[in-house]
Protein backbone atom coordinates (compact mmCIF):
# COMPACT_ATOMS: atom_id res chain seq x y z
CA UNK A 1 0.00 0.00 0.00
CA UNK A 2 1.56 3.16 -1.02
CA UNK A 3 1.38 5.61 1.89
CA UNK A 4 -0.30 9.59 1.31
CA UNK A 5 1.52 12.41 1.70
CA UNK A 6 -0.18 15.13 3.63
CA UNK A 7 -1.18 18.73 2.27
CA UNK A 8 -0.22 21.49 4.54
CA UNK A 9 -2.73 23.76 2.58
CA UNK A 10 -5.70 21.66 4.16
CA UNK A 11 -6.20 22.58 8.17
CA UNK A 12 -6.40 18.81 9.31
CA UNK A 13 -2.96 18.00 7.66
CA UNK A 14 -1.11 21.16 8.53
CA UNK A 15 -1.99 19.52 11.86
CA UNK A 16 -0.58 16.00 10.90
CA UNK A 17 2.43 17.47 9.29
CA UNK A 18 3.35 19.67 12.57
CA UNK A 19 2.94 16.52 14.69
CA UNK A 20 5.58 14.73 12.26
CA UNK A 21 8.22 17.25 12.63
CA UNK A 22 7.14 17.43 16.44
CA UNK A 23 8.15 14.05 16.52
CA UNK A 24 11.34 13.85 13.99
CA UNK A 25 12.61 17.01 16.04
CA UNK A 26 12.43 14.80 19.39
CA UNK A 27 14.26 11.23 17.97
CA UNK A 28 16.81 13.71 15.97
CA UNK A 29 17.60 16.21 18.14
CA UNK A 30 20.65 14.89 21.21
CA UNK A 31 19.15 15.96 24.56
CA UNK A 32 21.12 19.24 26.25
CA UNK A 33 22.36 16.90 29.09
CA UNK A 34 24.08 14.82 26.60
CA UNK A 35 25.07 17.94 24.77
CA UNK A 36 26.69 19.04 28.20
CA UNK A 37 28.17 15.95 29.01
CA UNK A 38 30.09 15.78 26.03
CA UNK A 39 31.41 19.07 25.70
CA UNK A 40 32.88 18.05 29.83
CA UNK A 41 34.29 15.03 28.27
CA UNK A 42 36.19 16.71 25.38
CA UNK A 43 37.44 19.84 28.05
CA UNK A 44 38.44 17.17 30.94
CA UNK A 45 40.71 15.39 27.70
CA UNK A 46 42.10 18.56 26.77
CA UNK A 47 42.92 19.55 30.43
CA UNK A 48 44.69 16.19 30.72
CA UNK A 49 46.57 15.96 28.00
CA UNK A 50 48.00 19.59 28.82
CA UNK A 51 49.01 18.66 32.63
CA UNK A 52 50.77 15.35 31.04
CA UNK A 53 53.01 17.86 29.12
CA UNK A 54 53.87 19.98 31.20
CA UNK A 55 54.93 17.20 33.98
CA UNK A 56 56.91 15.08 31.28
CA UNK A 57 60.09 14.86 32.65
CA UNK A 58 63.37 16.75 30.95
CA UNK A 59 64.90 15.19 27.81
CA UNK A 60 67.61 13.24 28.39
CA UNK A 61 70.71 14.41 26.44
CA UNK A 62 72.34 11.80 23.83
CA UNK A 63 75.34 10.51 25.49
CA UNK A 64 76.68 9.93 21.98
CA UNK A 65 76.46 13.91 20.92
CA UNK A 66 79.42 15.62 21.49
CA UNK A 67 79.23 19.98 22.21
CA UNK A 68 79.16 21.12 18.69
CA UNK A 69 83.03 22.72 17.89
CA UNK A 70 82.15 26.57 17.52
CA UNK A 71 81.40 26.04 20.90
CA UNK A 72 84.62 25.10 22.24
CA UNK A 73 87.15 27.98 23.34
CA UNK A 74 90.61 28.09 23.54
CA UNK A 75 91.57 30.56 25.80
CA UNK A 76 89.76 34.03 24.76
CA UNK A 77 88.70 33.06 21.39
CA UNK A 78 87.02 30.59 19.84
CA UNK A 79 88.87 27.44 18.57
CA UNK A 80 89.66 27.18 14.54
CA UNK A 81 90.40 23.54 13.10
CA UNK A 82 94.22 23.42 12.06
CA UNK A 83 94.02 19.90 10.86
CA UNK A 84 92.29 16.42 11.27
CA UNK A 85 92.90 12.90 10.14
CA UNK A 86 90.89 9.92 10.21
CA UNK A 87 91.64 7.17 13.11
CA UNK A 88 90.09 3.79 12.01
CA UNK A 89 86.33 4.20 13.07
CA UNK A 90 87.66 7.45 14.90
CA UNK A 91 88.65 11.21 13.80
CA UNK A 92 91.18 13.62 15.72
CA UNK A 93 91.79 17.23 15.21
CA UNK A 94 93.62 20.05 16.47
CA UNK A 95 91.88 23.19 16.92
CA UNK A 96 93.16 26.44 18.47
CA UNK A 97 93.08 29.81 19.22
CA UNK A 98 95.09 32.57 21.09
CA UNK A 99 98.09 30.78 23.18
CA UNK A 100 96.02 27.74 23.93
CA UNK A 101 94.52 24.78 21.31
CA UNK A 102 92.54 21.40 22.20
CA UNK A 103 92.88 17.87 20.69
CA UNK A 104 89.08 17.04 19.54
CA UNK A 105 88.34 13.04 18.55
CA UNK A 106 84.81 11.99 17.56
CA UNK A 107 83.59 8.98 15.83
CA UNK A 108 83.02 5.63 17.41
CA UNK A 109 84.88 6.21 20.50
CA UNK A 110 82.79 9.00 21.58
CA UNK A 111 83.53 12.83 21.59
CA UNK A 112 86.28 13.90 23.75
CA UNK A 113 88.52 17.03 24.25
CA UNK A 114 92.06 17.26 25.42
CA UNK A 115 93.58 19.95 26.15
CA UNK A 116 96.68 20.60 23.59
CA UNK A 117 99.24 21.53 26.29
CA UNK A 118 102.69 21.96 24.10
CA UNK A 119 100.19 24.47 22.88
CA UNK A 120 100.24 26.19 25.59
CA UNK A 121 104.05 25.81 26.14
CA UNK A 122 104.32 28.35 23.03
CA UNK A 123 104.51 25.33 20.43
CA UNK A 124 103.65 26.31 16.35
CA UNK A 125 100.84 24.12 15.65
CA UNK A 126 100.12 23.38 11.59
CA UNK A 127 99.16 21.14 9.33
CA UNK A 128 102.26 18.97 9.66
CA UNK A 129 101.44 19.20 13.53
CA UNK A 130 99.69 15.53 13.50
CA UNK A 131 100.65 12.10 13.41
CA UNK A 132 98.30 8.92 13.59
CA UNK A 133 98.98 5.03 13.12
CA UNK A 134 95.84 2.95 13.51
CA UNK A 135 96.17 -0.22 14.74
CA UNK A 136 94.48 -2.37 17.60
CA UNK A 137 96.29 -0.19 19.77
CA UNK A 138 95.60 3.51 17.98
CA UNK A 139 98.48 6.23 18.59
CA UNK A 140 98.05 9.92 17.68
CA UNK A 141 101.76 12.12 18.13
CA UNK A 142 101.24 16.12 18.26
CA UNK A 143 104.19 17.81 17.85
CA UNK A 144 105.16 21.85 17.36
CA UNK A 145 108.15 23.57 17.27
CA UNK A 146 109.41 26.82 20.03
CA UNK A 147 112.83 27.50 20.06
CA UNK A 148 114.32 25.76 18.01
CA UNK A 149 113.46 21.82 19.85
CA UNK A 150 110.05 19.90 18.62
CA UNK A 151 107.63 19.66 21.54
CA UNK A 152 105.56 16.93 22.02
CA UNK A 153 102.61 15.12 23.20
CA UNK A 154 100.47 11.21 22.68
CA UNK A 155 97.46 10.19 22.64
CA UNK A 156 96.66 6.44 22.73
CA UNK A 157 93.60 3.86 22.22
CA UNK A 158 92.96 1.26 23.73
CA UNK A 159 89.79 -0.96 23.93
CA UNK A 160 87.85 1.93 21.93
CA UNK A 161 88.43 4.12 24.42
CA UNK A 162 91.29 7.64 24.23
CA UNK A 163 93.52 8.13 27.08
CA UNK A 164 97.02 11.01 27.05
CA UNK A 165 99.76 9.70 27.26
CA UNK A 166 101.51 11.20 30.44
CA UNK A 167 105.17 11.40 29.62
CA UNK A 168 105.78 14.94 27.46
CA UNK A 169 108.12 14.56 24.74
CA UNK A 170 111.36 16.85 23.70
CA UNK A 171 113.35 16.92 20.82
CA UNK A 172 115.97 19.41 20.44
CA UNK A 173 117.45 17.45 17.01
CA UNK A 174 114.26 19.21 15.78
CA UNK A 175 112.58 15.90 15.07
CA UNK A 176 109.50 13.99 16.62
CA UNK A 177 107.78 11.16 14.91
CA UNK A 178 105.71 7.66 15.20
CA UNK A 179 107.62 4.22 14.37
CA UNK A 180 107.19 1.13 15.67
CA UNK A 181 110.67 -0.01 16.52
CA UNK A 182 110.03 -3.03 18.82
CA UNK A 183 107.55 -4.64 16.11
CA UNK A 184 105.24 -4.79 18.98
CA UNK A 185 102.34 -3.85 17.37
CA UNK A 186 101.71 -0.58 18.93
CA UNK A 187 103.61 2.73 17.27
CA UNK A 188 106.85 3.97 19.09
CA UNK A 189 108.19 8.03 19.57
CA UNK A 190 111.70 8.40 17.56
CA UNK A 191 112.90 11.93 18.72
CA UNK A 192 116.20 13.19 17.57
CA UNK A 193 118.52 15.10 19.94
CA UNK A 194 121.74 16.65 20.04
CA UNK A 195 124.05 15.31 22.24
CA UNK A 196 125.19 19.42 22.85
CA UNK A 197 122.88 22.97 24.03
CA UNK A 198 120.50 23.64 21.84
CA UNK A 199 122.24 26.59 20.66
CA UNK A 200 125.38 25.04 20.15
CA UNK A 201 127.22 24.13 16.85
CA UNK A 202 127.84 20.56 17.38
CA UNK A 203 128.20 17.26 15.61
CA UNK A 204 126.60 14.40 17.70
CA UNK A 205 123.31 13.24 17.10
CA UNK A 206 121.42 10.20 18.42
CA UNK A 207 117.79 9.27 18.11
CA UNK A 208 115.96 8.39 21.57
CA UNK A 209 113.18 6.02 21.72
CA UNK A 210 109.86 5.90 23.98
CA UNK A 211 107.11 3.59 23.90
CA UNK A 212 103.60 5.28 24.49
CA UNK A 213 103.04 3.03 27.19
CA UNK A 214 105.61 4.93 29.43
CA UNK A 215 109.53 4.50 29.52
CA UNK A 216 112.37 4.44 27.62
CA UNK A 217 113.20 1.82 24.86
CA UNK A 218 116.91 2.91 24.16
CA UNK A 219 119.06 5.18 22.30
CA UNK A 220 121.24 5.20 19.17
CA UNK A 221 125.25 5.59 18.85
CA UNK A 222 125.82 9.43 18.06
CA UNK A 223 126.99 10.00 14.78
CA UNK A 224 128.47 13.37 13.58
CA UNK A 225 125.49 14.21 11.48
CA UNK A 226 121.68 14.01 11.25
CA UNK A 227 121.98 12.36 7.87
CA UNK A 228 123.51 9.22 9.20
CA UNK A 229 120.82 8.39 11.35
CA UNK A 230 119.03 5.47 10.33
CA UNK A 231 116.63 5.88 7.66
CA UNK A 232 116.80 9.67 7.58
CA UNK A 233 114.85 11.55 6.98
CA UNK A 234 112.80 9.26 8.32
CA UNK A 235 114.23 8.12 11.25
CA UNK A 236 113.50 4.56 11.55
CA UNK A 237 115.84 2.32 13.90
CA UNK A 238 116.05 -1.36 14.33
CA UNK A 239 116.17 -2.69 17.68
CA UNK A 240 119.56 -3.69 17.85
CA UNK A 241 120.46 -0.36 16.87
CA UNK A 242 119.70 0.70 20.24
CA UNK A 243 121.66 0.62 23.51
CA UNK A 244 121.33 2.33 27.18
CA UNK A 245 120.97 6.46 26.83
CA UNK A 246 123.95 7.81 28.05
CA UNK A 247 126.05 4.95 28.06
Amino acid sequence: MVGKFSDPSVPGDRETAHAWVEQWEIVTRPPTAALLTACAAVLITIAGLVIAWSLRPPAVPDPGAATPQDELRCGATACRSVVKQEVGVDSVELVVGEGAGRIWTSGASGPNVFELTIASSGARIDGSSLQCVDAEVAVCLVRGEVGGEVLGEVLVRRSGAWTRAQVPYVASGAYLALHDVDQDAVADVVAVQRACKVDADCGRWFAQVFSPAGGELGCTPVVREAESLPGWPTVTPDPSDLRQCGA
